[in-house]
């Protein structure tokens, strides 16, 4: 059996256990208000083990459960774009998640300094970013080869979300349409480049 379709199989099926715990999570914080990760576990019918893989604190699935809300599926993002050209639909996807930091900003931060604090294997995030660049870059005629489209995907998602929009706004001083602008305006030039 082919040693990529293994592994998306296995980052699939971890990507489908992790939304299932967000599920029950959320579940928790309609009816209860707050919960345990124990409480997730029973809920979501798996066991705390698991839980505790994918997620060391109930602050951080409780952050995490609360973004998730509000944020759309990697299908559900590439549904909403409207460009027909490799860059355009790139930068609209950089669009939707930047608009989302910037509305759920200060979530966001209180999320990235609860997980920070975690253990390495705590640190495991839901990779949407991720996910929708990887979804769309697979599909585009890009011009490039795999490799450079799985680095693409990466500088990509490093250009795009919470944090590059604290490092503009905190280190560099920028307000938040400076911010935006500067970031897509990388991510434009980086595409122009693969586009020669």
């Amino acid at each position: 059996m082919n040693k990529d379709y293994i592994n998306a199989g296995r980052r699939n099926q971890k990507q489908k256990t992790r939304q299932r715990i967000l599920s029950g999570a959320q579940d928790l914080l309609n009816s209860k208000g707050s919960f345990t990760l124990e409480d997730v576990a029973e809920c979501s019918g798996m066991s705390r083990a698991t839980v505790y893989r994918y997620f060391s604190s109930a602050e951080a699935l409780s952050l995490e459960a609360a973004l998730d809300l509000t944020t759309n599926s990697p299908e559900e993002v590439l549904e909403s774009v409207k460009a027909n050209h490799n860059s355009g639909v790139t930068l609209e996807i950089q669009q939707y998640f930047h608009d989302l930091a910037i509305t759920n900003e200060s979530v966001f931060r209180k999320y990235l300094s609860v997980v920070i604090t975690q253990p390495p294997e705590g640190r495991v995030r839901g990779a949407r970013r991720h996910q929708t660049l990887e979804l769309a870059l697979t599909k585009l005629n890009l011009g490039i080869s795999a490799e450079e489209r799985a680095k693409l995907i990466v500088v990509a998602t490093v250009l795009m979300g919470i944090e590059p929009i604290i490092v503009t706004k905190d280190v560099c001083g920028l307000n938040d349409q400076d911010s935006l602008e500067a970031l897509s305006w990388g991510l434009e030039m980086i595409l122009k480049g693969i586009q020669k």
